[in-house]
């Protein structure tokens, strides 16, 4: 259900204008980025969440407390994982909010949402290079994660760090890649799952206005 990308480039791209007033990203989307950056800081500390959770798992149904049931793919075995990963893993350095990435990942999660998307690729066939390009400059690496269905900025990171039926675990990989220094989070309704999180990343980002 969840896809993760990842792209790497040394130059920078030309700016494109857009017209319009941005809007300012809400307390959610900032929320979203500071549980990210917690996260990255001190994985040990932040493993105690997802061991909270624990004891709601009948199977490949986690039951968390006053949420609707969610069926997963692998059941604990993943929050597991996620757990050993943050109790072993090596503090990276924070993420710092850049409200021209918020933008981009806001455009996009409403692009997505009305049509019941979590792909990566925009209706007009955009990637995600081609969308910040549109917005400003980006520099060295760019990556995108999108959750769905999570209203709470500390359960959008947690899904994106315990990553169930994602192989790869590509969502986690985003999110502590030392070499990401700035992100920004748009969200927006969805037709199927309420809500959609879009995260952009960005070695470095200049809005173009």
């Amino acid at each position: 259900m969840r896809i993760a990308i990842l792209f790497l480039a040394a130059l920078l791209f030309p700016i494109h204008a857009v017209s319009g007033e941005p809007a300012k990203a809400t307390a959610f989307e900032r929320a979203v980025v500071q549980e990210m950056s917690d996260a990255r800081v001190q994985p040990k500390a932040y493993a105690k969440h997802l061991r909270e959770l624990r004891p709601y798992f009948e199977g490949t149904l986690w039951k968390r407390p006053e949420r609707v049931p969610l069926r997963t793919e692998e059941g604990v075995a993943a929050l597991d994982e996620a757990i050993r990963f943050l109790e072993s893993a090596k503090p990276v350095g924070p993420l710092r909010f850049n409200e021209g990435l918020a933008r981009a990942a806001r455009l996009h999660a409403q692009d997505i949402g009305p049509k019941g998307s979590i792909e990566h690729t925009g209706s007009d066939g955009s990637s995600l290079s081609v969308r910040l390009n549109r917005l400003g400059r980006w520099q060295g690496l760019i990556a995108e994660n999108i959750s769905a269905g999570e209203d709470e900025a500390r359960q959008v990171v947690i899904q994106l760090l315990v990553d169930d039926g994602v192989a790869s675990r590509g969502h986690r990989k985003n999110l502590f890649n030392p070499d990401l220094h700035q992100a920004g989070a748009g969200s927006a309704p969805h037709r199927d799952y309420r809500t959609v999180t879009v995260i952009d990343y960005a070695d470095g980002f200049v809005a173009g206005h």
